[in-house]
């Protein structure tokens, strides 16, 4: 049995040892039924496991946003209410993100990412049977504490032990959870159903998951094995921000998703107020950015490995630039929406890239750390980028948007390629 080193990949589809193999012990040659075992079952029954794990993370993601517009009536609430809820769950997203690494550090990556899939499924039912707003404010905390940890768990894992086409791949199944998830909210809302009934639907989603992690617990003992584990070192803020390069990425990070987040949000309301589409057209070419970046990184998969992370990330940014130079520029209103297409395009291969190259930057024994860290710094970025838009466009309006995205580009170029310059990676 070859065994790889890190960022080489045996011919499973791992990259470095593969869950389950001891490191620093000499193998013994396995019976038949033992490496059928290793070789069939954990490598065809744990990257699914992985690959929904992903789909669910993006499954309650729109939720809130496609059914408050009954919800808030339901609840005698406020439409702006809906951003008090969202701030609740980024704000405990980012406090899980920054704890991941020393649950998965004492409990295992399969532990922890089966207890945050469960309380999310809490969480859902939980909303599904809500009858005040306070309530849904309450139900926020758990939440957005799952969402974060098992996003910083599974990134990590994949980073960590399989190549980079699995990594676009991953995040390819969260644009399909969320894609999904306004589906089936749709569908129950048609049906004469309350939209409980659609958080009730995506919570048995969650549950099925549980199960499946719950069974599939043996095969993550690469992150129990006691070895493996006594090389990882646990940092915090102020030792990784020391880190060589570890500034500039997680700068890099934040105006990555304050790009993607900032573009999901306002780019119906740009060709509304600004480019004078009817309401409901405008609503459907926010699709537009996310069937961009769904469809980038399925690409990205087949591409990734042979241009590498760094070419990736670069790639994604000229694929932005173009994007952004099409929607400034006069032309029609068919080809300023490929602009935004184009946007998207250039975001997919972005995410997975910087968080699959982390190891290789700031090495394995470090990289849980800085993943939550990174994944911390995102959601600051998807967070207050959108509003902080919001406030300059009351000012400004609504036409300096692709200006705004430009600015988060520029300096996320910047820091990017100061990244890699201090991490041996600009080559």
């Amino acid at each position: 049995m070859r065994r790889s080193t890190m960022g080489e990949e045996d011919s499973d589809g791992f990259c470095g040892n593969p869950p389950g193999r001891q490191l620093g012990v000499k193998e013994q040659k396995p019976a038949f039924w033992v490496f059928f075992y290793e070789r069939s079952v954990m490598v065809g029954f744990l990257l699914p496991v992985i690959y929904l794990s992903f789909i669910s993370l993006g499954l309650p993601d729109m939720l809130l946003g496609s059914a408050w517009p009954v919800m808030h009536v339901s609840l005698h609430a406020t439409v702006e209410s809906a951003g008090n809820i969202s701030m609740v769950i980024s704000f405990c997203t980012i406090v899980s993100s920054l704890l991941a690494d020393r649950l998965i550090h004492r409990f295992g990556t399969g532990r922890v990412t089966t207890f945050s899939v469960a309380l999310t499924a809490t969480a859902l039912f939980g909303f599904s049977f809500s009858t005040s707003y306070l309530q849904l404010i309450f139900l926020a905390i758990p939440y957005g504490l799952g969402a974060g940890a098992v996003d910083s768990a599974l990134n990590n894992y994949v980073a960590l032990h399989y190549k980079a086409r699995h990594m676009s791949w991953l995040h390819c199944m969260w644009g399909i959870g969320a894609t999904l998830g306004p589906y089936i909210m749709g569908i129950c809302l048609l049906q004469g159903d309350h939209w409980q009934a659609g958080y009730r639907t995506v919570g048995y989603l969650q549950i099925f998951l549980t199960i499946l992690l719950v069974v599939s617990t043996p095969l993550w003992k690469k992150e129990n094995d006691r070895k493996e584990t006594e090389k990882r070192r646990v940092l915090s803020l102020s030792q990784a921000l020391a880190l060589p390069g570890a500034k500039a990425i997680f700068l890099s990070f934040l105006c990555y998703c304050s790009i993607e987040a900032a573009t999901g949000l306002w780019i119906s309301s740009y060709f509304h107020l600004v480019r004078g589409v009817a309401e409901a057209d405008a609503a459907k070419f926010t699709s537009m950015a996310f069937l961009g970046v769904t469809l980038g990184r399925g690409i990205s998969g087949f591409i990734s490995e042979k241009l590498g992370d760094v070419a990736m990330i670069r790639l994604g940014e000229g694929l932005i630039l173009a994007g952004i130079l099409v929607v400034l520029l006069p032309l029609p209103v068919k080809l300023t929406l490929f602009g935004f297409l184009f946007v998207g395009l250039g975001c997919a291969p972005i995410y997975p890239s910087i968080i699959h190259s982390t190891p290789l930057r700031f090495g394995a024994q470090n990289s849980q750390s800085l993943v939550g860290m990174e994944m911390a710094f995102a959601y600051v970025g998807s967070t207050f980028a959108p509003k902080i838009f919001g406030l300059i466009s009351d000012g400004t309006g609504m036409q300096i948007f692709p200006f705004y995205l430009l600015f988060f580009l520029i300096l996320m170029v910047v820091m990017t390629e100061r990244c890699n310059r201090a991490t041996g990676l600009h080559h």
